[in-house]
């Protein structure tokens, strides 16, 4: 079984929430926003991960309430390519799916694609 999830942010948008202090302690999971604290937070960056949380939400059906923001996470993996990381309740619902997540963005505009997959079992 596979399914989907799309998300198109701007990013002044993620930029104007950023002048909050609190804002990306608050939309972001702890390995997340240290990875991201260490490259100074690009806004396209923030922006990228707020979209990764919007399009795994889309892509498990459930849109962000059946998780907290923080449980979903964008990070880079060791060759640089992201990867989600998924903790609590996020994890829960995701139980037996494996993703794969794809980012671009414009001068303007960040978007993130969620597939995930899991395998049916025939009784």
């Amino acid at each position: 079984m596979l399914t989907a999830g799309i998300d198109l942010c701007e990013i002044n948008r993620i930029r104007r929430s950023m002048r909050n202090p609190h804002f990306c302690k608050k939309i972001l999971g702890k390995e997340e926003f240290v990875q991201l604290q260490n490259r100074g937070f690009p806004a396209q960056s923030v922006a990228a991960s707020f979209s990764a949380k919007e399009a795994f939400g889309k892509a498990m059906k459930t849109g962000l309430c059946c998780f907290t923001l923080g449980e979903v996470q964008l990070l880079r993996g060791t060759n640089g390519a992201p990867i989600l990381s998924l903790s609590g309740r996020a994890a829960r619902l995701a139980d037996g799916w494996t993703f794969a997540v794809s980012v671009t963005h414009t001068a303007t505009t960040v978007a993130v694609v969620v597939v995930g997959e899991r395998e049916e079992h025939l009784k």
